[in-house]
């Protein structure tokens, strides 16, 4: 995974623990979540009103 191992990754935990605290991962994890949820439907959105142009635009020619 973007070429890094399980070292790496075990540190990188470490340092956002030590950086944000135990406490507030929960709801940095949530907020995370959210934004990559909404980000994917942005982009479904996005796909569908193209697909939908381009229809439109195949019946009118």
């Amino acid at each position: 995974m973007f070429g890094l191992g399980t070292t790496e990754l075990i540190l990188i935990l470490v340092i956002v623990m030590v950086l944000f605290g135990a406490k507030k991962l929960p709801a940095l994890g949530e907020g995370l979540a959210r934004g990559i949820k909404s980000f994917r439907s942005n982009i479904t959105d996005d796909k569908k009103s193209t697909d939908d142009s381009e229809k439109k635009e195949s019946k009118s020619a």
